[in-house]
Order: C-alpha cells, then sequence, then structure tokens
C-alpha cells in the first residue's frame, strides 16, 4: 500500500497519512516518526516544516517519501531508513554495516571525553585516545569534537563500517577531522607499533550479546545491525576479555580503560581487571539505572 494521492498533497497531509500508516502496521502512535520522515525528504528542520505544512509536494517527492514508509512499515530501524541519527553533538550517516547510535553508547563517550579531557591538560598534543570497533565512528569522532588538542584513533575489522566512518569523519571537517586517524583490523593487531604504550584512552563499544541470548533479542536489532558487532560469543566476553588483558601493554602509565558491556558482565568485567592489575574499576550506570561501563586506570608495572 502506498501514500494516496487524490490531488494536491501537502507535507501536512504526507504527515496524517504517513502515521496513520506506520500506526496500523507497527502498532503505537508514529506521529513523531512521520515528521521526521517528512522532514527527511523535504530538506526542512521541524520549525521551518510546520511554517510550510499546506504547501504542495512535487511528485518525485511523494514517491521518495512513500518509499521510505514502505521500509519502516517492513520493520527496518527508523535510524537506517532516514540515514542519519544524532549522537552527543554530531548528526552521523548510519546504514546497516554499523549499530545504530544509542543512549548507551553516549554515556561511554562521556566517560571517554572526560578521561581524554585530563590526559590532554596533562600531556598536551601528545594525548592520544583510541576507539577500538569504531563503527559509525560515533565514539572517536564525538572525543574529536569535544577535546580540543586530542589526537584520535579509530579502527574496525569491517571495511564497510569504516567506509561509514570515514564519511562521518569527512563530515565533521574542520581542525576536529585532521587529527583523527582510521585502522583496519581487529583489535589490537589494527595499531601502529609506536603507539604502544603510549594511549592516554582506549575505548571500545565491542560485541557483547551472547549467542545464548540471541532469541531474546527484539526482531528489529536481529534481522538489520550487523551481528559481527553485536554478538561477542557464547556468553558474550570473547571481546571484553581480549580488551581488558590486552590493554595494558598499549596504555600509557596512567591510562584509562572505558568499555561498554551488559549488566550482567559487570562484576567479571572489573574483577578481571582487577586481576590484571587495572585499579580503581568502577562500573558506572546508564540512564537507566542498568550497570552499563566499566572504567579502570593502569598505573604501569
Amino acid at each position: 500500500m502506498s501514500i494516496a494521492v487524490t490531488g494536491t498533497i501537502t507535507w501536512r497531509d504526507l504527515i496524517n497519512e504517513a502515521a496513520t500508516r506506520l500506526a496500523e502496521q507497527l502498532g503505537a502512535p508514529r506521529r513523531q516518526e512521520a515528521r521526521w520522515l517528512v522532514e527527511r525528504v523535504s530538506g526542512y528542520a521541524s520549525a521551518e516544516l510546520w511554517k510550510l505544512g499546506d504547501e504542495p509536494v512535487s511528485t518525485r517527492s511523494v514517491a521518495v517519501f512513500d518509499q521510505l514508509v514502505a521500509r519502516r512499515c517492513a520493520g527496518e530501524p527508523l535510524q537506517y531508513v532516514l540515514g542519519r541519527w544524532a549522537f552527543r553533538s554530531l548528526e552521523l550517516v548510519v546504514d546497516r554495516s554499523v549499530l545504530i547510535p544509542r543512549p548507551e553508547t553516549e554515556l561511554v563517550a562521556g566517560l571517554a571525553i572526560d578521561a581524554a579531557r585530563v590526559a590532554e591538560a596533562k600531556h598536551g598534543e601528545r594525548a592520544l585516545a583510541v576507539d577500538l570497533g569504531t563503527g559509525s565512528g560515533a565514539i572517536a569522532l564525538s572525543l574529536a569534537a569535544e577535546v580540543p588538542g586530542l589526537r584520535v584513533l579509530a579502527a574496525d575489522v569491517s571495511e564497510d563500517a569504516l567506509r561509514v566512518a570515514r564519511a562521518n569523519l569527512a563530515g565533521i571537517g574542520g581542525v576536529a577531522a585532521r587529527r583523527v586517524r582510521m585502522h583496519h583490523g581487529s583489535w589490537f593487531d589494527a595499531l601502529p607499533q609506536e603507539v604502544r604504550g603510549a594511549i592516554d584512552v582506549l575505548v571500545s563499544n565491542p560485541p557483547y550479546v551472547g549467542d545464548d541470548e540471541r532469541e531474546q533479542m527484539p526482531r528489529e536489532v536481529l534481522d538489520w545491525e550487523p551481528h559481527l558487532a553485536l554478538f561477542g560469543g557464547h556468553d558474550g566476553t570473547d571481546a571484553l576479555r581480549q580488551l581488558i588483558t590486552g590493554s595494558p601493554a598499549w596504555l600509557r602509565p596512567g591510562g584509562t580503560l572505558v568499555l561498554e558491556l551488559a549488566p550482567r558482565q559487570t562484576d567479571w568485567a572489573a574483577g578481571l581487571a582487577s586481576d590484571r592489575g587495572f585499579v580503581r574499576a568502577q562500573i558506572i550506570d546508564d540512564l537507566a539505572g542498568r550497570p552499563r561501563a566499566l572504567t579502570a586506570t593502569w598505573e604501569g608495572e
């Protein structure tokens, strides 16, 4: 079923018809989603759109809009349909090659930014942050945008993910973009040897969903988001273990490790970090009050 066009159709008509269609297919009120889709097609910001709500829409714009609504009705996540999503101060390109940026990861980025500001104040232009498994580049680019002078390395094993990250790097532009370097490879293998022992902040949102949790996941996540970035082995700890045990060789004394993880993994991760020689291993709750992030300090051996 497509958007009904009888005579002249306005942007307001598109919102009303799409909201109805989305609600019928997906359930729950969907008017905000309809507005976002109209903004995407029209190029108008929300305030402009309401001023121009009764302006006629071209046949081509109606056809493009109808395609977007059809994708959303088929269950494709809104963020992929829109092709972009907000993360902290940035608007990022997103597609099925990368995870959808989430509020939990904004928390992790904020923790990394706080640690990077301390390092930048201490080490100046030598301060270095590394984002492993960068995906869309959300964390790495937030670090570059919000910590002036910080050098940032971002790495991912997926070439498709790096394509998206590089597009977002080009999008932020300016001085911040010139301080970011992208590398291809798996975890620490992606890093140049010259940064060994020189990293001030090592941050990651690794795959941490267990294979045993697959059937419990929402279909919208399981069917659309990249499994490489979601699943971390039987209990979801494969990548976390590599990052916790491998990071001491790469961190500068006084450096900080910041990891996103699942609530059920936090006690295990904090214990492993302490066993590996980290100090001040702390678990930070997300906005919903769930344990979500590990921060730990490496003081050297």
